[in-house]
């Protein structure tokens, strides 16, 4: 039998397609940048002030859930900047439209130069960036996951 404790003392470099980040109860009630910061293995990646020696992570997909609230006419975008420009959009902004429940969850593809054999790199960002094109009203929240692959820290 395997040793439990094995895999306890691999960090997330060692496995594929795991959750590099997260924010949970991220709010639609105001359209806005920045309105949620996504921190890449909840401390960040280390910039050594170019990609070849910084930390960099391939993020293979977004998935948001657990609405709280009608969500459905909400639309946000997901970048690399906090400043919302189009440059650095990392999902297309997508409408919402089918988190109307609880129990209900959207995957949005990675798109642009980040959807295309581009890692992103640690002198880039240590965080994605969530911006809110519509707001949803209310105090609706919803949690988004960011899933790929660790290259180094």
């Amino acid at each position: 039998m395997a040793n439990p404790n094995s895999v306890g003392e691999l960090r997330l470099d060692s496995f594929g397609n795991v959750r590099i980040a997260f924010a949970e109860a991220v709010s639609l009630s105001a359209t806005g940048n920045a309105v949620a910061n996504l921190a890449f293995a909840t401390g960040g990646l280390t910039n050594g002030g170019a990609v070849a020696n910084s930390g960099s992570v391939i993020v293979r997909k977004i998935v948001i859930t657990s609405p709280v609230g009608s969500v459905s006419s909400g639309n946000v975008g997901i970048y690399t900047s906090s400043d919302g420009s189009a440059a650095n959009l990392i999902t297309a902004n997508t409408a919402l439209t089918v988190l109307s429940a609880a129990g209900r969850y959207l995957d949005i593809p990675i798109t642009g130069a980040y959807g295309a054999n581009t890692a992103i790199s640690g002198s880039t960002t240590s965080a994605l960036f969530v911006k809110v094109n519509t707001a949803s009203g209310n105090a609706n929240t919803v949690n988004i996951n960011v899933y790929g692959d660790v290259i180094n820290f």
